[in-house]
């Protein structure tokens, strides 16, 4: 009797653990952080955070830069010109702050309203160290192609853009003003190891992505053959990642292939693209193949490079 009992227990125990365990909610296994300048917010973030964020079941850190001598108006100008300038500047900063909390609560809001779960950061240090800092611990950055942090803007590639493409720590999605829901992924290769190692973390950051048309697009010298580079072994892998892919094959001038194939069809693509650095080896995902796609095209931009 006593013996059932204790089997009887047992099972009640078990019963219960496992019932906890099924309650549980699933961990989120990936972290993006979107970055903001709060006295100039981008909305264009915000939605594509959302998009992938939602799609991929990632958790979502809204990362606020609030620079300690950022502000939206030229101090050196009030202090100059202005009998009441410490009045005006305290208004003024004050201004700035009620900005900064509003840009806050609009990423709050509407994460909320679509179910994200995130947190946010409001670092008040140099931006581009702060950033740099927080990329160690991240599996991604979304950011504006025209962030400047500062009051002024410039066209991209701003500088701001470059030195955080310089020497991030996980890959980083540039996105344009506008908003398009992606709807194709462009995959740049041209054979070398860095454009490899970009689609590989693409994948691995978006496995759980809807199923939307991936082309592999490569050119070659007018010299060259039709095949890609390393075909057997690049097929073999994206075989496994992307079943369904297209390959295209141009010949030509890469900047001019690339360009022509990206502006003049419909799709809203995602491209992915590898190294970064001038250092590379890559006879052309380099800097300036990123900086001419910022300039050129509204396109969202995947980097990411092996170092």
């Amino acid at each position: 009797m006593e013996d059932r009992e204790k089997k009887i227990a047992r099972k009640q125990f078990k019963n219960m653990i496992e019932g906890k365990k099924m309650k549980q909610k699933p961990t989120k296994t990936k972290k993006f952080l979107a970055v903001f300048d709060g006295l100039k917010f981008s909305q264009s973030t915000l939605d594509y955070a959302l998009q992938l964020a939602k799609e991929t079941d990632a958790f979502l850190v809204g990362v606020f830069l609030d620079e300690f001598y950022y502000r939206s108006y030229n101090m050196n100008k009030i202090l100059n010109s202005n009998k009441n300038a410490e009045e005006l500047l305290e208004k003024l900063d004050a201004k700035d702050q009620e900005t900064r909390d509003e840009s806050v609560k609009l990423f709050e809001k509407a994460c909320n309203q679509e179910s994200v779960d995130y947190s946010f950061h409001r670092n008040t240090g140099i931006a581009i160290q702060e950033l740099k800092q927080e990329s160690i611990f991240a599996d991604l950055i979304i950011i504006n192609d025209g962030e400047t942090f500062n009051r002024f803007s410039v066209n991209p590639p701003t500088r701001f853009i470059k030195e955080l493409l310089s020497d991030v720590q996980c890959p980083v999605l540039i996105v344009p003003d506008k908003f398009k829901p992606i709807d194709k992924v462009t995959l740049l290769y041209d054979g070398g190891p860095s454009s490899v190692f970009a689609i590989k973390m693409y994948s691995y950051l978006f496995d759980r992505s809807p199923e939307i048309p991936v082309n592999v697009f490569t050119v070659k010298e007018e010299s060259k053959g039709t095949h890609l580079p390393g075909n057997k072994l690049m097929r073999e892998f994206i075989k496994r990642h992307f079943p369904k892919a297209n390959y295209i094959v141009e010949k030509g001038e890469p900047e001019e292939q690339v360009l022509g194939h990206l502006r003049y069809h419909k799709a809203n693509d995602l491209v992915v693209l590898g190294a970064y650095r001038r250092s590379e080896i890559s006879r052309w995902f380099k800097a300036s193949m990123a900086d001419i796609l910022m300039k050129q095209l509204d396109t969202p931009l995947f980097i990411a490079h092996n170092k």
